[in-house]
């Protein structure tokens, strides 16, 4: 055999095929399947997203702040800008797939902040961790995406057994959203809002009372303003009341039922109640025979109030309703003007048994009921005036009483109201002399009086020196000569004691000693005597000489 030599022949070349990705591919394909996948379930857990239109939005951060329920998180703010007219602003959230069926019609958002009022303290836990917006789920309904934000939290959930009602009343002093509701000293309920009536003439307050509470209140229920601390002084002495601790610090509203109604069936929800100022003016028993009358006066009505007490002869027989001024077209002045509820009917109760049966007559007929109060005013003098009841406080009422004399009135019954007749207060009339008695006083010529005084004084000061001159004169002058006359009489006296104490032993003959002794004496005695004449003649015709002393030419000749 013939070898070959192939060394020279060209070599076959063997091609591989190469795969057309590379291995460290797979990482990132993995990672992005991997993401997409996440993406696609967390776009499958995300639920639909809302806006919410506020007022404000103040403490509101997209991204940061969350929607909460019942305090659990249900969703979070995506978004915040103006709306389109710059008017509000909207805020955008998404929500979790879990609590897309909460999205319905009647459902609230509300922005929580920190809130301290009298009532309550609430949202405390966002001075740590931030505004956030609260969510109250509403009826169910239609799914809805656009909300409306409140300004307030609800502060009923729409779930909450019982009945909302809505009180009447003419301001809305000392109420605010939160206030308690009490029955007969239990919180029944709560106010849950409040507004201007239509019109703007009154307000309108919507309280809701948890059930079984709410069958209490029947149409004739009284509803009052049970804040603070009640208190009254009458003849038993002081009273307070007060519905609880609570209402004493940040007040309430109360109500009761009428005692004297038949009609105990629950009212309906919403009904309407006036809100009276206190529990006596709620529980006062209307008198259906009782009418208004107006009474004008011309002093100040300072003391004066809504509610004021009219009383006949010492009893309460009406109220005071409305205090004001009004314009005298006559004497072109303004004077005070009271208007009041009364009841003639309260006088005919304490007549005798023959009169009470014309009351009958008197209620059937206007212009005959008025008779006897025409009669009163009249023939016996009834009149109004302003008194105080009080000088601490200066509280004033309307006392009808009589008075003797009064000036004559012409009443007009037909006008409506009738206008009583009044008389003047005894506070001004003093007040007035007074004034008169301070003018009086005025008017003296003080000055002059005060000269005049000033110059009698003096002249008393000089009377006092010259008495004192005098006395100084007569101490001197004319007590020695009445001292040594005195001494004189003395010693005459004193001999003639001596001569009767001898007389028995002197006197025993006519010639006796004792005898021509005693004819001296007699003598000595009769000289004293004329001496003491002389000497009352003297004084007699000139009794100054007691003070100056006796001249020469006075002397006895």
């Amino acid at each position: 055999m013939t070898d070959f030599d192939i060394s020279g022949a060209p070599k076959a070349e063997i091609v591989r095929r190469r795969w057309p990705f590379s291995p460290i591919w797979i990482i990132p394909i993995a990672a992005g399947l991997i993401a997409i996948g996440l993406a696609m379930e967390q776009i499958a857990r995300q639920g639909p997203t809302v806006t919410i239109s506020f007022k404000a939005a103040g403490g509101i951060v997209a991204g940061k702040t969350p929607i909460k329920y019942k305090d659990v998180t249900i969703g979070l703010v995506s978004s915040v800008r103006l709306s389109s007219d710059y008017s509000t602003v909207e805020v955008s959230a998404k929500i979790s797939r879990e609590a897309a069926g909460l999205m319905t019609e009647g459902a609230s958002f509300w922005i929580v902040r920190p809130r301290a009022t009298l009532s309550e303290v609430s949202g405390l836990n966002t001075l740590l961790s931030g505004n956030y917006i609260g969510f109250d789920r509403g009826k169910s309904g239609g799914d809805r995406r656009q909300f409306i934000g409140l300004e307030t939290a609800r502060v009923i959930e729409p779930d909450t057994p019982g009945r909302q009602f809505t009180l009447h009343t003419a301001d809305a002093q000392h109420i605010e959203v939160g206030l308690p509701v009490y029955f007969r000293g239990l919180q029944v309920g709560q106010v849950t809002a409040y507004d201007l009536a239509p019109g703007g003439h009154a307000v309108d307050l919507k309280i809701f009372v948890n059930k079984p509470y709410e069958m209490n209140i029947h149409q004739s229920t009284k509803f009052w303003n049970a804040s603070g601390l009640d208190v009254s002084v009458g003849a038993g002495g002081l009273s307070m009341r007060t519905e609880s601790l609570l209402s004493l610090v940040v007040g309430g509203l109360a109500f009761d039922n009428d005692p004297l109604s038949d009609d105990q069936s629950a009212a309906a929800e919403g009904s309407g109640f006036t809100l009276y100022r206190d529990r006596t003016t709620a529980m006062r028993q209307p008198d259906p025979n009782e009418r208004r009358y107006v009474l004008y006066f011309n002093e100040s009505l300072l003391g004066v109030a809504t509610g004021s007490p009219v009383t006949l002869l010492g009893i309460q027989a009406g109220e005071v309703t409305n205090v004001g001024i009004a314009f005298d077209k006559a004497t072109r002045q303004v004077r005070g003007r009271l208007e009041i509820m009364f009841s003639p009917e309260r006088l005919i109760e304490r007549l005798p048994e023959a009169q009470i049966a014309g009351a009958h007559e008197l209620d059937r007929n206007v212009g005959k009921r008025n008779a006897l109060l025409e009669e009163m005013i009249k023939r016996h003098g009834l009149r109004a005036q302003l008194r105080t009841a009080n000088f601490v406080t200066g509280q004033r009422y309307l006392a009808f009483e009589y008075f003797p004399h009064p000036p004559v009135v012409r009443m007009k019954w037909g006008q409506d109201p009738v206008e009583l007749p009044v008389i003047p207060s005894t506070l001004p009339a003093f007040e007035e002399k007074l004034g008169a008695l301070l003018t009086k006083l005025e008017s003296l010529p003080l000055g002059e009086l005060s000269a005049d005084a000033q110059e009698l004084m003096r002249e008393a000061q000089t009377t006092l020196k010259s008495m004192n001159g005098l006395v100084k004169n007569v101490d001197d002058k004319a007590l020695p000569n009445l001292v040594a006359a005195v001494e004189d009489v003395h010693r005459t006296l004193s001999a003639a004691e001596r001569m009767l104490d001898g007389a028995s032993t002197t006197l025993v003959g006519p010639d006796a000693p004792g005898q021509r002794e005693l004819r001296s004496a007699l003598q000595e005695m009769t000289r004293a005597a004329r001496s003491l004449r002389v000497l009352s003649e003297s004084l007699e015709q000139h009794p100054e000489s007691l003070l100056r002393g006796r001249s020469k030419e006075d002397a006895p000749q």
